[in-house]
């Protein structure tokens, strides 16, 4: 185990003499004190994603700051990870008045991709509140490549002012948000900068991993970073959901790079009516070639990814088209628009992205059956109930809205990967490796709990099975229809 390069109270000055300089950051001197960084090992090794499935969620908000770019990280322990603030220009209130929507008490972990201003605009309103008014900022990483901005500055000044632990941050860290049951490895920059030094591909990368899905954090990495993180990880550096770099630009999401992280699902952070046109249609052209489902805080709204380990689950606050080629056809959204988000779609990790949400209307390919039975092998999965109206108010009673799902068969049904639907889209992926044994009867909730051999839970927001009739069709992990049910 190794330290943690930190910069101290004498480094945070360094920095700011640095950056009048050279525009680099070295590590701290030998006579600053290090802390021991028990909590965040180095590793050398190529980026691991947890496979086992594991309890409780994890979420990834991507909140509409405009032309700027902040996410937040709330692990399953409920840990909290704040990657960049959004843009000077508003002093932080967006992500603030976000983080106090949200509940959130403490920061464990502040990021900053880089020292661009639209990405570090809120540092110090997050660390002035949170350390004067709040339970505190555990600790600020940073790539270590100094601005000469005012909003930088202003930035360490409140580091040094709170005397905030500060670590400079490199290729091989590992920032250990959740405990055991979440991996975020940083992936860059590498010890030795690229492009001389420029700030966009020196931006701090991180891959985040839960269950089997993966989520990909590369601030403003362009050609140049994007390149290295092919060359070093290969394959190591897939994920299921990728920030697209850069906001959106040109230089960024080249089709090398989206060649090797393969996403199911990307999400654009820029303004609506952008200064530099993100996002760029060249970017949208790349993932459409891919059918990349895609989101942009511009006509969407904040977006929240929720993971079970097995699925994401993605919720907006508009409903907006998500074909990348499309994004414009909708209106904008304000930064700081107070408005709930609601689920679009779930996304099996383990299979291509099937399901209809926002701005997309998907009916049914075939004929509703009035036999809800079908077979699987000598498994044979049926509807054996439905509840759909739950007592009082069905979006105040979720666990009170289910379905029971039974095996007549003869042997055991493996249902990880397989999904259910409702004639609106709405889908839930069963979790890897769940299995329903001859005669054992599942239940599926609407809302949230602990998962079991005889309970499911979908997770939802609101109710999802209509009082007035539905149809619940369930598909195999290749997308075979093996069950469609209507109820009336």
């Amino acid at each position: 185990m190794t330290r943690r390069r930190a910069l101290g109270v004498l480094a945070v000055a360094a920095l700011v003499l640095l950056a009048g300089c050279s525009g680099a950051v070295t590590d701290a001197p030998a006579t600053t004190e290090a802390p021991e960084t028990t909590n965040a090992p180095r590793t050398t090794e190529s980026p691991t994603t947890q496979v086992a499935t594991p309890n409780g969620t994890l979420s990834v908000h991507f909140i509409n700051v405009g032309q700027g770019s902040s996410a937040l990280v709330v692990g399953p322990n409920d840990e909290t990870m704040l990657v960049d603030t959004g843009d000077w220009s508003d002093d932080g209130e967006v992500v603030l008045d976000y983080l106090q929507e949200q509940n959130i008490e403490r920061v464990d972990y502040l990021v900053t991709s880089h020292a661009d201003a639209d990405h570090i605009g809120g540092h110090e309103a997050v660390i002035d509140y949170f350390e004067t008014a709040a339970a505190g900022v555990g600790a600020v990483y940073d790539p270590g490549v100094a601005s000469t901005s005012q909003t930088y500055r202003e930035y360490l000044d409140a580091v040094e002012g709170h005397d905030v632990a500060l670590f400079q941050t490199r290729a091989g860290d590992e920032i250990p948000l959740g405990g055991d049951a979440v991996d975020v490895d940083v992936l860059g920059p590498p010890a030795d900068r690229l492009a001389g030094g420029d700030r966009n591909e020196n931006s701090v990368v991180l891959r985040v991993a839960f269950g089997e899905s993966t989520f990909l954090l590369p601030g403003d990495v362009e050609e140049a970073g994007e390149q290295y993180l092919v060359e070093e990880y290969g394959a190591g550096v897939n994920a299921t959901v990728l920030s697209a770099g850069h906001h959106g630009s040109a230089s960024s999401s080249t089709s090398a790079f989206l060649d090797v992280v393969t996403p199911r699902v990307a999400v654009i952070s820029s303004a609506y009516d952008s200064q530099y046109g993100h996002p760029h249609e060249a970017v949208l052209g790349r993932f459409a070639e891919r059918s990349v489902r895609t989101y942009w805080t511009a006509t969407h709204g904040n977006v929240v990814v929720t993971s079970n380990g097995t699925a994401v689950t993605v919720a907006t606050q508009r409903a907006a088209p998500t074909a990348p080629l499309d994004l414009r056809d909708a209106d904008p959204v304000e930064p700081g628009t107070s408005a709930d988000v609601e689920v679009r779609t779930v996304v099996p990790v383990s299979e291509t992205a099937t399901v209809p949400d926002g701005g997309t209307t998907t009916e049914p390919t075939t004929e509703p059956t009035t036999s809800p039975e079908a077979t699987s092998g000598a498994g044979a999965l049926s509807v054996a109930a439905v509840h759909e109206d739950a007592a009082g108010n069905d979006n105040e009673n979720l666990n009170d809205e289910y379905v029971v799902f039974e095996n007549t068969g003869g042997e055991a049904l493996a249902l990880g990967g397989w999904t259910v639907s409702d004639e609106a889209g709405h889908t839930y992926a069963f979790p890897s490796g769940f299995t329903l044994g001859p005669g054992e009867e599942v239940t599926l909730h609407t809302g949230s709990g602990t998962d079991s051999a005889t309970d499911l839970y979908w997770g939802a927001g609101s109710a999802v099975w209509n009082n007035a009739g539905d149809t619940i069709v369930v598909e195999t992990d290749t997308g075979t229809t093996v069950v469609e049910a209507t109820y009336e």
